[in-house]
This record gives structure tokens, C-alpha cells and sequence, in this order.
């Protein structure tokens, strides 16, 4: 897997205080995507052990302070990102357990649960924003999402419910 950039004490990308992983690969192909450049899954440099003791360090080190993890892109749930940020979450997850993880998607809630592989690296997150980001919908006084389309979804509500629960 390979990633455009990590992003220290960042605070658009969801609540809080958070790192957030830019990772490459990504078949939506929106128009008017402001990351371009990550839609190839060789764009960027290769995640290593190096760039995972990085973040889990800085967790370490600020972890009263940061909030969270949030996943963006590309698309963390593009086919060659799934298993390596499963394995990323699963570690983390155990970690800091007190964290939450965000991501984003460009593929819907519904999409995302008829492949279990994808099932299980959203079921490890907090927070989903679904769906591809739509031009025609751009609202940029949407929270957290960049058209009116997408949903920010509370993924362990929505789980437990067995429907989608909208987080607030």
C-alpha cells in the first residue's frame, strides 16, 4: 500500500485533535476530486513499518491531546488498501483502545457490506463518510463531507441497530 502524506495535529478531518493517513489507489474517479494525485495505487511512497511506528509513536507521545486516526485518500477501501489497513487498525485498535478512527469512502454503506473484506476494515472504524463526492452537490458548509449526498455514518450504532445511524 502506498500513501501521499500524513498529516500531524490535524483538525479538519473529523472530531478533534487527529493524525491523518492519505493512502493511493482509488477506481471513483470523482469529478472534481481535490486529491487527484492519489487515485493510482503507486502514487506516493510505500506504507512501512517505519511510517506505522511513526503514527503510534506520535499517539504515544500526545495521546492526551489527539482524539483520533482518520483514513482518506484515494480510498481506504480501494482493493490494495483493505487488508493492510485492517492489519494497521487491528494493532492500533488494541493499542488505543480509548482512540476512535475515521474514514472515508467513495463507496456507499451498502456497497461496503456485500464484501466482507471491506466489512471488516469498516467495522474497526468509528466513523464512515460514504459515498463518492458528487460536483453538483458540493456544499461546503456540509461538516466533514464535501457533498450533500454523502452520509457520516456512526458505524458501531449502525452495526448494533442493523441500520444506518447517522453520527451527530
Amino acid at each position: 500500500m502506498n500513501y501521499s502524506g500524513i498529516k500531524y495535529s490535524d483538525m479538519i478531518n473529523g472530531k478533534g485533535i487527529r493524525v491523518s493517513l492519505f493512502v493511493s489507489g482509488c477506481t471513483h474517479r470523482c469529478k472534481g476530486c481535490f486529491n487527484k494525485d492519489t487515485w493510482e495505487a503507486d502514487y506516493g511512497k510505500p506504507f512501512t513499518q517505519k511510517e506505522e511506528d511513526e503514527i503510534f509513536l506520535y499517539f504515544e507521545k500526545y495521546g492526551k491531546t489527539v482524539r483520533g486516526l482518520s483514513l482518506l485518500g484515494g480510498d481506504p477501501t480501494y482493493h490494495m488498501n483493505v487488508e493492510p489497513l485492517t492489519e494497521l487498525l487491528q494493532k492500533f485498535k488494541k493499542r488505543f483502545p480509548d482512540k476512535d478512527v475515521w474514514m472515508w469512502s467513495g463507496f456507499t454503506w451498502e456497497q461496503l457490506q456485500e464484501d466482507p473484506k471491506r466489512l471488516a476494515l469498516i467495522s474497526l472504524c468509528d466513523v464512515l463518510v460514504d459515498g463518492r463526492f458528487v460536483l453538483e452537490q458540493k456544499d461546503l458548509n456540509q461538516k466533514w463531507k464535501g457533498s450533500r449526498n454523502q452520509r457520516v455514518i456512526d458505524v458501531q450504532k449502525s452495526i448494533l441497530d442493523g441500520k444506518i445511524v447517522e453520527y451527530v
